[in-house]
């Protein structure tokens, strides 16, 4: 059995490091998690407003049966002009809505087109908008998102995000940790320590939450996660758009047979009229939401793609490829047949962006980043009353070299884990320890002087 005076010898020198690494953590990378919570918490309040603010563009004012999409689409086309690419059609999901055709442009990036907003009834065009990303975020919500994501800052403005996630949990865990070394002792009082302490159990499962889903996407601790979940057969389901040469010859075969002229499928157009006869391929074949996306082939030898693209409650996000010459489907994906890692990714992203349960859903995000910046808040106070002076106490490596050898050692195998596995986290661990060995250097020699 274990000697209770070292079990508490370790809890006391645990202790200190702990609360070191916490402290250091709140300072530096808390304005981060401030920026994140904040600009997530606006993220997640902003898609009522952005209907209001959009509303000319999002909502039809005819009622009546629907236009061909290909009538639609060559309304878009007269507005934008034959030069530019189309390379998206989402019809309109619902009377009342309008149909989104997207186009690609110069310079934009991943993800990002032009849409021209289309009366479905009438074929009035109600706007010309960027959008961006699976959900079609409009103006409003690409800044906000881009500024939550990236600073604003392009791909290595990702560096932020990444490292806010990396120490989200390590804050969270480190601070329950701590409420249990110290439960009894001489915990920090007053005001401020009392509720960070309690927010910060209240929150736990929401902030892990944000820090695990945030990894999962972010750029360098992403791709590893994302090489983990390849390895075990935990990634989602792709769909492939690949015709077979036979195939693609039998169609052609076909259609010479009755009409003569018809191409290949590998050099066939995106006529706007092969839209309607795609979808009903699709819809035949099973996919009947109402909000779907329509790609057309832009490669050789390609299928043309109809995903499902609501990401509420209950999840609707099976595809389906069609070969747009024979009008069969070549492959499918169903959501139901993902493995059960995958589900769990795709519902924890869309809870992070807040679109998974609707209302609900927002509120609740708003409620865990509001409680993240009172805590940070709190605990920004607290460091000042309690900042330490020239004389400081010793630093994080001489406090982790007080521990018993083989906690000490546990330790440091699992920091080296982790700094490999989350290299933004690894790379600002070492610049923690750099800080503060030159911050106890310096009082060292102010004590000497």
């Amino acid at each position: 059995m274990s000697n209770p005076s070292s079990v508490r010898s370790a809890r006391g020198h645990l202790a200190p490091l702990l609360f070191r690494l916490h402290g250091y953590i709140g300072l530096f990378v808390g304005p981060f998690l401030v920026v994140a919570a904040l600009s997530g918490v606006l993220y997640a309040l902003t898609p009522q407003l952005e209907e209001r603010l959009y509303a000319g563009e999002l909502f039809a004012a005819s009622r009546g049966p629907a236009l061909p999409l290909a009538w639609q689409i060559e309304a878009a086309r007269a507005r934008i002009g034959e030069a530019a690419r189309l390379a998206a059609v989402r019809p309109a999901p619902a009377p009342g809505f309008t149909t989104r055709v997207m186009f690609a442009q110069a310079g934009a990036g991943p993800s990002e087109h032009r849409a021209l907003f289309v009366d479905p009834v009438s074929g009035e065009i109600r706007g010309d908008l960027p959008v961006y990303g699976t959900s079609g975020v409009l103006p409003l919500r690409t800044w906000i998102d881009r500024l939550h994501r990236s600073l604003l800052l392009g791909e290595w403005g990702r560096l932020y995000s990444e490292l806010a996630a990396s120490w989200l949990w390590v804050a969270a865990v480190g601070g329950l940790l701590l409420w249990l070394t110290r439960r009894g002792g001489a915990a920090p009082s007053g005001f401020a320590a009392r509720w960070h302490r309690r927010l910060g159990l209240g929150l736990l499962l929401g902030l892990l939450f944000f820090s695990a889903t945030g990894l999962t996407w972010s750029k360098w601790a992403g791709s590893r996660i994302g090489l983990l979940r390849a390895e075990f057969g935990w990634a989602t389901p792709a769909l492939s758009t690949a015709l077979s040469a036979s195939t693609s010859a039998a169609g052609a075969h076909d259609e010479h047979a009755h009409h003569g002229t018809a191409p290949s499928a590998a050099a066939l157009p995106a006529e706007p009229a092969l839209f309607d006869a795609v979808l009903a391929a699709a819809r035949a074949a099973g996919i009947d939401a109402g909000k779907l996306e329509i790609v057309p082939a832009t490669a050789a030898g390609r299928a043309w793609t109809v995903s499902e693209i609501d990401r509420g409650w209950p999840t609707q996000v099976d595809a389906v490829a069609v070969d747009p010459v024979r009008l069969t489907v070549t492959d499918r994906v169903d959501f139901a047949d993902y493995p059960l890692a995958a589900k769990l990714t795709r519902w924890g992203i869309d809870a992070h962006m807040g679109v998974l349960f609707g209302l609900a859903n927002q509120l609740l995000l708003a409620g865990v980043g509001c409680g993240l910046l009172l805590m940070a808040g709190w605990g920004y106070r607290m460091w000042w009353r309690r900042r330490p002076g020239r004389g400081a106490a010793a630093g994080l490596w001489r406090t982790l070299r007080r521990l018993p050898g083989p906690m000490r050692l546990g330790i440091l195998a699992g920091a080296t884990v982790l700094g490999l596995c989350l290299p933004v986290m690894g790379a600002s661990l070492l610049a923690f320890v750099l800080l503060d060995g030159l911050r106890v250097r310096s009082a060292a020699r102010g004590e000497r002087g």
